[in-house]
């Protein structure tokens, strides 16, 4: 008797993901998430991929467009906080769903210069807190 392997059929958000982030826009690809960290102006890029672990789980229009929307997150972050620098990073040893992290740096932020994984505790936003990073880059995104 032969093994059948049953693949989703549709995209599910991670739910460690869906529990540390808050959902921000859709573009073509992926899903836009805001990670719940005021640490630091942090976006999640999550491709609407079943199965979808590693970059090279993409075929080459897939990747092309991760890059373009990775772009874009990054854009925004740049042009709305004005950071020092801007950290891109797939990792995912922990939320195997390929993710891409976008997060603007700054020579005062509570990590720097290390990464910001494992740093100092996440700082979850408060509703009010959380309500206007939303609106200002929703903004941004739809200027």
């Amino acid at each position: 008797m032969g093994r059948h392997t049953h693949a989703p059929t549709h995209y599910e958000l991670h739910p460690q993901l869906a529990a540390d982030t808050h959902p921000l826009a859709v573009f073509e690809l992926c899903e836009l998430r805001l990670m719940d960290d005021a640490n630091y102006p942090w976006l999640v890029l999550v491709p609407r991929l079943p199965e979808a672990r590693e970059l090279i789980d993409l075929d080459a229009a897939q990747r092309h467009l991760l890059t373009d929307e990775i772009d874009r997150a990054a854009r925004v972050l740049r042009e709305v906080f004005r950071p020092f620098k801007l950290n891109v990073a797939a990792l995912g040893n922990l939320v195997p769903q390929l993710h891409v992290h976008v997060i603007a740096r700054f020579e005062h932020d509570p990590a720097w210069p290390a990464p910001v994984w494992g740093r100092v505790a996440a700082r979850p936003y408060t509703p009010d807190a959380l309500v206007e990073r939303i609106r200002l880059l929703d903004a941004a995104l739809r200027a």
